[in-house]
């Protein structure tokens, strides 16, 4: 028979306490993903000047010839 409680470890358990009594920091960690992770989706334009301007690569990369 499952049981019905999960494994939460140590740290997870002092980070949820943390975030309850310091909920300020929720924003900031919300702007440090924006400035990271979440990018916008780039113009058509864009994608093609980036297309166009890389560079092939050769099968092999540590052939001199």
């Amino acid at each position: 028979m499952a049981s019905s409680t999960y494994y939460v470890s140590e740290y997870t358990k002092f980070m949820n306490e943390w975030m309850k009594q310091h909920s300020e920091e929720l924003a900031v960690q919300q702007s440090g993903r924006q400035l990271w992770w979440d990018r916008g989706a780039q113009e058509l334009d864009e994608q093609a000047r980036l297309a166009a301007a890389k560079v092939p690569q050769k099968p092999y990369y540590y052939d001199a010839n």
